[in-house]
């Protein structure tokens, strides 16, 4: 992977969040590529419930500053970064008052959904995409991890299609059974189409479910890998009908030699 650039855009990362199956790949992928010579950025959410303090944030001033439009309102962009100890590798950060500064990640203390986690989904792909544009940096591979990021490779292929920084990028789309249960705000779907997106396109968002969240992701990647053993039927048959290429579940300790083969062989080619 020398000298191949990766963007990974996870909703949670080790250290700055506790360990999960997304938390964890979201740190060990980008560290695999890493040691090989690659370049890599990653993007999360910063959530209120990351201790800036421990975790030395800081605002970089440059990057942030401009507003982001969701459901016509305008909601500033503020972007930090933190390096991960020992590891060279630096983390940005997305951020919004409204949106993130709750000490929270997804659900509130009695585990109920955020009425906004739509918005912040959006807020977080423009975010995003946003930022690596003000980088002018051109990914070779775009991996996606976590509902949360789920709308990055829609906004991508419809909104930014014409961008010519990612023309050349590869997405790719892990896809976990970190679920919820019943839906997102069901007006997310006008918020998207607020942003001139098809309404064809969208018609899973009719139901913002975990699942159709997954399959938006789907249908806007150009490779999909299956980053849990046990995933819900209707989604593991999903991904065994899609032609693109896919990669079946590897634990942790045995990932990375495949990653490798399937970036290299099957997402770049």
């Amino acid at each position: 992977m020398k000298d191949k650039r990766i963007l990974y855009v996870s909703s949670e990362v080790v250290p700055y969040l506790p360990e999960t199956e997304i938390s964890s790949m979201s740190f060990e992928a980008p560290r695999m590529v890493n040691k090989q010579g690659g370049q890599i950025r990653i993007f999360m959410p910063r959530f209120g419930n990351i201790n800036e303090r421990r975790h030395q944030l800081h605002e970089v001033i440059r990057l942030s500053g401009i507003n982001l439009v969701i459901n016509d309102l305008d909601m500033p962009l503020i972007i930090k970064v933190a390096s991960i100890p020992k590891e060279r590798i630096q983390v940005y950060f997305i951020d919004n008052e409204e949106y993130f500064k709750r000490k929270a990640t997804l659900t509130d203390e009695d585990g109920k959904l955020f009425e906004d986690n739509d918005e912040r989904a959006i807020f977080f792909a423009k975010g995003v995409i946003e930022t690596v544009k003000k980088l002018n940096w051109a990914p070779d591979i775009i991996h996606v991890n976590g509902w949360l990021a789920s709308l990055l490779p829609l906004y991508l292929k419809e909104f930014y299609k014409t961008e010519p920084l990612f023309t050349e990028s590869k997405i790719v789309t892990s896809v976990y059974n970190q679920s919820f249960d019943s839906t997102l705000n069901k007006k997310m779907i006008e918020k998207v189409k607020f942003d001139g997106l098809d309404a064809e396109v969208l018609k899973p968002l009719e139901e913002p479910t975990y699942n159709n969240l997954m399959k938006i992701a789907i249908d806007n990647s150009d490779a999909i890998i299956k980053g849990s053993e046990d995933l819900s039927n209707e989604l593991d048959e999903y991904i065994n009908a899609t032609d693109k290429p896919k990669l079946d579940y590897f634990s942790i300790e045995e990932f990375a030699e495949p990653y490798t083969e399937f970036y290299q062989n099957s997402v770049l080619q």
